[in-house]
C-alpha cells in the first residue's frame, strides 16, 4: 500500500559514465513536509542523483514517480513544473542582476507587453520577507554576500511554487549564526509541507535539522535510518568502516621557523599581522569571516600586494606581489575556492597535477611528459584520488577528490611551507580523515602547515598552535592546551578602534591646528 504523503519516489536507478558507474540500483522516496537527508562520502553519487530531478542527466534505467505518476525529466523546465527546485553549492545567479530580476528571470511579469518592474519588486520584497533576509530587491547580487545569496536562492525557489527543494551542501561556507537563520527557514518551509532533500557533510546538522537519512555509499543505496541515529553509526554506512579518531593529528617536534610574517599591513585590509610557522608544525589560523584571514594568506604567497611589512622562509626575504618568488622559495597555497583557483576544471588530473612542476620538467621548451605522467600516477595513487585514469577531467570528479588533487600538486613540487584555506569545505568525514593523515606526513617530514578553517573544531583538533584573527589583526595565539572552542571565540570577537592612515593622521593634525 502507498504511502499517503508520499510525494516523490526515484525506483532502481542507474547512471553510468565512460568507466563509472555513477548509481547502481538506487532507491529513494520523499514525503511531504520532511528534511530528508542525502548521506555519502564524495563520489558516493549524492550529485548525479539529485542532477536526475533537477533534469541534468537522465537515468538509464529505473523510475522517477511524482503523486505515484511515473514522470520523464527531460530538463530544467520539466523539474520546474513538476516543482521542483534545486539549490547548488555554485549559485545559479547573474551577478550584475538585481535581486528581483535574478528571482524571475526569464519570468518576469509584464504588462502591455513591458517588464512590470513595481510588480516584480513587489512580489520579491514579499518572497525575501518570507525567507527573512532584509535586502532590497533592487540590489545589485554581486553587492550580497554569501548568506544573503543563499536566501535569494531560496526565495526564487519559492517563487517557483516549489513543492521539493533540493539544497545541496547550503551550510558550507555559512557562519553559526547564519545557519541557525537558514534551518528555522527550512523548518517554517517544512510545516508548510515543502519536501526538503538536504545533503550535508557535517553529521551535526542531521539530528538537529533532519527526519529521515539515506546513506549512500560507491553508488548504490546502502540504507535508510532515522535522523537521530548516532554519529558513528552514520559514519559507519557511509565509508564502510569505523573512524576512530575524528582529528587524528600526530604532534611531530618543531623545528626552526620556515615561514616567518612580520608587520604584514594592507590598508583597510589587514593590519601589522606577525607570526611564525616552524618546521614539522601546524599553526591553525581561526576567526569570524571577514576577519582577513583568506587576504592574508594570500598576501603572504604573492597572489594580492601588500602595503608595509615583510615574508621570510627560512630566513631570506621574499619580493611583494610576486608569485614565482613564492614558489622558488618552497610556499604553496591551496584556495579556499578549488574550483576557481586552484584548478584548470577543462583539464585532465594528470595536467593539473602537473601544473606547478610544469616549468621543471620542460627541457628545451619540451615537456617531460612520460615523467610528468609517472609522477602524476605516484601522487593519485598515494593520495587514494579516486578516478577512471588519470587523463579523467578534473571537473567530473568529486569534492573530495578535487581537494586531493589540488594538494596533490604542491606534494610534487615539494612544498616545504604549505598554505590551507578551508582545506576539507564541502567534504565527507572519510576523505577529511585522510587529509589529516596527510597533514600528519608533511608534518612528520619537517614541513610546515598553515591551515586556516571555519571550522573551529577542525581547528582545534589539528593545529599545534591557534592564532585568532579579529577585524584584520592577530587577537591573539593560544598553545593547543588552551585552544578551546570558549577561549577562541572570546578573541574573534575582540574589536578594535580603527586604523587611521597617514593621510587621516594628517588631516586630524591639521583640523587640530585650526582650531
Amino acid at each position: 500500500m502507498s504511502d499517503p504523503d508520499e510525494l516523490l519516489r526515484l525506483e532502481g536507478i542507474r547512471k553510468t559514465f565512460p568507466g563509472v558507474v555513477a548509481l547502481d540500483d538506487v532507491s529513494f522516496d520523499l514525503r511531504r513536509g520532511e528534511v530528508h537527508v542525502l548521506l555519502g562520502e564524495n563520489g558516493a553519487g549524492k550529485s548525479t542523483l539529485i542532477k536526475m530531478l533537477s533534469g541534468a542527466y537522465r537515468p538509464d534505467t529505473g523510475r522517477v514517480l511524482v503523486d505515484g505518476a511515473e514522470v520523464r525529466i527531460h530538463g530544467a523546465q520539466d523539474s520546474e513544473r513538476l516543482g521542483i527546485a534545486t539549490i547548488y553549492q555554485e549559485f545559479n545567479l547573474v551577478p550584475d542582476l538585481s535581486v528581483a530580476e535574478n528571482i524571475f528571470l526569464g519570468r518576469q511579469p509584464r504588462r502591455f507587453g513591458m517588464i512590470d518592474r513595481k510588480k516584480m519588486e513587489a512580489d520579491a520584497a514579499e518572497l525575501l520577507e518570507r525567507v527573512g533576509v532584509n535586502v532590497s530587491p533592487r540590489a545589485r547580487v554581486r553587492q550580497l554576500g554569501i548568506a544573503r545569496l543563499q536566501m535569494v536562492e531560496i526565495a526564487k525557489a519559492l517563487s517557483l511554487n516549489a513543492r521539493v527543494l533540493i539544497m545541496d551542501e547550503p551550510t558550507a561556507v555559512l557562519t553559526s549564526e547564519e545557519v541557525d537563520k537558514l534551518f528555522s527557514i527550512v523548518r517554517r518551509l517544512r510545516e508548510d509541507g515543502v519536501a526538503i532533500v538536504f545533503i550535508t557533510h557535517h553529521l551535526e546538522e542531521i539530528a538537529a535539522l533532519g527526519d529521515r537519512v539515506t546513506v549512500l555509499r560507491d553508488g548504490r543505496s546502502i540504507g535508510q535510518v532515522p535522523a537521530s541515529t548516532p554519529r558513528d553509526e552514520l559514519v559507519r554506512l557511509m565509508v564502510g568502516r569505523s573512524i576512530e579518531q575524528q582529528y587524528p593529528r600526530e604532534p611531530a617536534d618543531p623545528g626552526a621557523p620556515l615561514l616567518s610574517v612580520s608587520g604584514l599591513t594592507r590598508d583597510g585590509v589587514f593590519h601589522d599581522v606577525s607570526f611564525e610557522v616552524r618546521a614539522g608544525e601546524v599553526v591553525g589560523v581561526a576567526g569570524l569571516v571577514g576577519a582577513g584571514r583568506t587576504e592574508v594568506a594570500r598576501a603572504v604567497f604573492g597572489a594580492d600586494p601588500y602595503d608595509a611589512g615583510a615574508v621570510e622562509v627560512d630566513g631570506h626575504r621574499l619580493p611583494r606581489h610576486d608569485v614565482g618568488a613564492a614558489l622558488a622559495a618552497g610556499i604553496g597555497l591551496v584556495p579556499e575556492d578549488r574550483k576557481g583557483q586552484g584548478l584548470v576544471l577543462n583539464a585532465s588530473v594528470q595536467e593539473n597535477l602537473g601544473l606547478v612542476t610544469l616549468r621543471a620538467a620542460s627541457r628545451a621548451g619540451w615537456v617531460d611528459r612520460g615523467a610528468q605522467r609517472t609522477a602524476a600516477a605516484r601522487i593519485a595513487e598515494q593520495l587514494g584520488v579516486r578516478m577512471a585514469g588519470l587523463g579523467q577531467h578534473v571537473r567530473t570528479l568529486s569534492g573530495g577528490n578535487q581537494q586531493k588533487v589540488v594538494i596533490g600538486k604542491w606534494l610534487l613540487a615539494d612544498t616545504r611551507v604549505l598554505i590551507l584555506d578551508e582545506p576539507t569545505r564541502g567534504i565527507d568525514v572519510g576523505a577529511k580523515v585522510e587529509i589529516y593523515q596527510l597533514i600528519n606526513e608533511l608534518t612528520a617530514a619537517g614541513h610546515a602547515v598553515l591551515m586556516i578553517s571555519s571550522d573551529l573544531p577542525e581547528v582545534l583538533g589539528m593545529s599545534d598552535r591557534v592564532l585568532v584573527m579579529a577585524q584584520g589583526r592577530i587577537a591573539g595565539e593560544l598553545p593547543a592546551h588552551q585552544a578551546t572552542q570558549d577561549a577562541v571565540m572570546a578573541l574573534a570577537v575582540t574589536t578594535h578602534a580603527p586604523v587611521k592612515d597617514e593621510k587621516e593622521e594628517k588631516k586630524e593634525m591639521e583640523a587640530g591646528r585650526g582650531h
